[in-house]
């Protein structure tokens, strides 16, 4: 029984050595048992504190982990090439993520194509559930390791947070659609409250008479106490600044805003400076540029056809060949790989980056980009390489200014 124990304590999250020195325990006098335990605890404890965990950071009027996750790819065939077969190991990589620290997600009740709208929502609720139940069985063992570390999965602050996003679809013209919207994600997510309500886009620059009732619902999301906060998506300085007016009008907090903020994306400093009059934190979407900034891709190795992706990085790649070799010398000289120094660099701006992950090695690879930081004069030289860029990454076709 003691063996069945450890072993449910340690099978998500360390080595395979422990689990050996558990297995022949059973040859062992009982006191030599223990003393084996108390030793090997001792050895995980270091490999732990080794490991480097995800932090926290500010975002508005509440606190979130300094790396999220995005899920617009859970769900996605036309991007992504998703199938529910892939459910177990995007699960995988939800884990890792989730073991690591990270808290916030992002998403959408857009995200899933036709007739897997909303699945995103879905997932999270079900792999978030999954991930307690895992936990709350590693913890009924005798030695809950976890317990005994301190690790973050057992601290208070990594309950999961959901961002959702609510589309402005055409049909959305009252305030009450929001909140409608927000009841029915949290249906899919199965849950209570959402962390962050979030509007996907404005409608200022096709259907300016929407956006009026747009930001009095999402208000109104916030007073019938279904969310801890709200943010934007796809707005620019402008017009975060007049939606900023308006919540303090309804006494509503912000905590983010998004944009889609890379070395590859045209920007400036007007949107960083418009979250710190906000009050808020900016999220920083595809930092990874679709995944053209990993290094994987060149003009012989593009997506698949058919894929969006395609004829986007056929256009891209040449342009952007000096700042891929300058991304590729400077992982080479922190020992990291160039998606990691990506992520790094958003952070190092101060913004809270959002890749996604699809599988473990995803996962595995976007957490590595978390504790260590590039010196300022490393991010300096990415800058100037990514100002040499001369055709930048095409803006979302919703981003206002």
């Amino acid at each position: 029984q003691l063996q069945t124990q450890l072993l449910n304590s340690v099978r998500h999250s360390y080595s395979t050595n422990f689990c050996l020195e558990v297995l022949t325990m059973s040859m062992m006098p009982f006191l030599s048992r223990v003393l084996l335990v108390y030793l090997s605890i001792q050895s995980v404890a270091g490999l732990v504190a080794n490991r480097p965990k995800v932090g926290r950071i500010a975002a508005g009027p509440i606190e979130i982990s300094r790396l999220g996750c995005g899920t617009w790819s859970w769900g996605n065939k036309l991007l992504w090439d998703y199938d529910p077969s892939q459910d177990e190991e995007i699960y995988r990589a939800y884990r890792a993520v989730r073991d690591a620290g990270v808290t916030i997600f992002d998403t959408a009740d857009s995200y899933g194509t036709l007739e897997l709208n909303g699945r995103a929502e879905i997932l999270l609720g079900q792999f978030e559930r999954r991930f307690q139940q895992e936990k709350s069985t590693d913890k009924s063992s005798m030695f809950d390791i976890g317990s005994i570390l301190g690790s973050d999965t057992a601290s208070k602050n990594n309950k999961q947070q959901v961002a959702t996003k609510f589309a402005p679809y055409p049909w959305r013209i009252s305030r009450g659609s929001l909140v409608q919207a927000a009841k029915e994600s949290l249906k899919r997510l199965e849950q209570d409250k959402l962390c962050v309500a979030q509007l996907h886009w404005s409608t200022a620059n096709y259907q300016p008479f929407q956006e009026g009732a747009l930001w009095e619902g999402i208000a109104d999301v916030y007073d019938a106490g279904l969310c801890e906060a709200v943010g934007i998506s796809n707005y620019g300085p402008q017009q975060l600044s007049k939606f900023s007016e308006k919540m303090k009008e309804r006494d509503v907090p912000i905590a983010v805003a998004q944009v889609q903020y890379s070395l590859l994306t045209a920007r400036n400093n007007e949107i960083l400076d418009a979250c710190d009059a906000a009050g808020c934190r900016l999220i920083s979407y595809s930092p990874l540029c679709l995944g053209l900034l990993s290094g994987k891709y060149d003009l012989d190795n593009l997506p698949r056809s058919g894929n969006p992706r395609r004829q986007l990085f056929r256009e891209l790649l040449p342009g952007a060949q000096p700042l891929l070799g300058t991304l590729k010398a400077v992982a080479q000289e922190v020992n990291k790989t160039p998606s990691q120094v990506a992520i790094n660099w958003a952070i190092q701006k101060g913004t809270v980056p959002i890749p996604g992950a699809r599988n473990l090695a995803q996962a595995e690879e976007n957490l590595g980009a978390v504790g260590w930081s590039l010196s300022r004069a490393t991010v300096e030289e990415l800058d100037v390489a990514s100002a040499g860029v001369q055709k930048k990454m095409i803006e979302n076709i919703f981003q206002t200014r």
